[in-house]
């Protein structure tokens, strides 16, 4: 069964969620939810973790998490567990409450700590729970407006807005309230590889703190994109300084030849879609990189310079550690 690897470091920050066993409930009372920031606050004390953000739904939770030590496994098993053991004791139930292993997601802050905090606080809004965001009340959206949430630390995300407290207060409050009666894509839709969400120096940097034995199990999911070491607005870069072209001279219709240069090492080393390549490439359909593809294919296999060619790429953009 694939399994999401786990990337710990000092200082990284996740958004981490767990869901219900069964799609269940986790929360069935007022209770239950004061319990479980009982037990984030026991945690806090325990593992000196920061909370930027969370919202408790009834049948799962999300939090946006800061570990300022490399414990996160630590801290989630203390919290999922100690959650678990009070719900089977109070409600007379035995076995898992949780739907399999929590899932984090590795968050670049200067690109998405801000939007993704939105986001989260608008998700009872978007389940129609409330209309309105701080008429939800188990979530950390009060803390940002009035400061009424001593599990939450809001000065990262609202120092964004403005280095006056007041005035970023506002700002926020305006920022959420902006996104109401708009249907937002999720940022969690740009998620790389299962775990990462960041720009490419962000995930570049994430992927090479990942030892390849732990990308080369194949129990370990998404393990094809975590093994990708380039992007494609990169190889294209590279496609262009070696020929000594411009991005332009590259969309022309006379240099199909380094399109299809471009398509193989995007299949081979960035792990994107036809579709997405097409686009990258001026707007070619994905059946056309397809058909790219499986030509450039074909010539390797006859084309001795072009096994050159390909290999000369294929060592410079081989996957470096450190």
């Amino acid at each position: 069964m694939a399994r999401p690897l786990r990337i710990e470091y000092e200082g990284a920050l996740y958004h981490v969620t767990a869901r219900g066993n069964e799609r269940g409930k986790i929360f069935f009372t007022k209770m239950d939810y004061r319990k479980f920031k009982e037990y984030l606050a026991d945690a806090q004390t325990k593992y000196g973790f920061v909370i930027h953000c969370y919202v408790l739904m009834t049948t799962h939770y999300h939090i946006l998490i800061e570990t300022p030590d490399k414990n996160l496994s630590k801290i989630m098993h203390h919290l999922n567990s100690s959650y678990t053991t009070y719900i089977n004791i109070k409600r007379k139930r035995s076995g898992h409450l949780f739907q399999g292993r929590y899932k984090a997601i590795l968050v670049d802050r200067d690109s998405y700590l801000l939007e993704l905090s939105r986001y989260m606080h608008l998700n009872p809004v978007r389940a129609k729970m409330v209309e309105r965001p701080e008429a939800y009340p188990y979530s950390s959206y009060d803390a940002y407006i009035s400061g009424n949430d001593e599990l939450v630390t809001v000065i990262p995300v609202l120092s964004i807005l403005s280095p006056n407290v007041v005035a970023a207060r506002q700002k926020y409050r305006s920022f959420v309230e902006s996104a109401l009666n708009v249907e937002m894509e999720s940022p969690l839709k740009s998620v790389y590889g299962g775990m990462i969400l960041g720009s490419s120096s962000f995930i570049k940097d994430t992927l090479a703190q990942i030892e390849d034995e732990m990308l080369n199990r194949e129990e370990t999911s998404h393990r094809k994109a975590l093994q990708a070491s380039q992007g494609g607005d990169d190889i294209i870069s590279i496609v262009c300084e070696r020929h000594e072209v411009t991005l332009v001279d590259l969309l022309s219709t006379d240099r199909n030849d380094l399109r299809k240069m471009c398509i193989y090492l995007m299949k081979r080393f960035a792990a994107l879609t036809n579709r997405r390549i097409g686009e990258l490439l001026g707007g070619m359909s994905g059946f056309a990189v397809a058909k790219a593809y499986q030509r450039i294919v074909m010539d390797l296999k006859t084309d001795i310079s072009l096994r050159e060619e390909m290999r000369w790429f294929e060592n410079k953009m081989s996957r470096v550690k450190g």
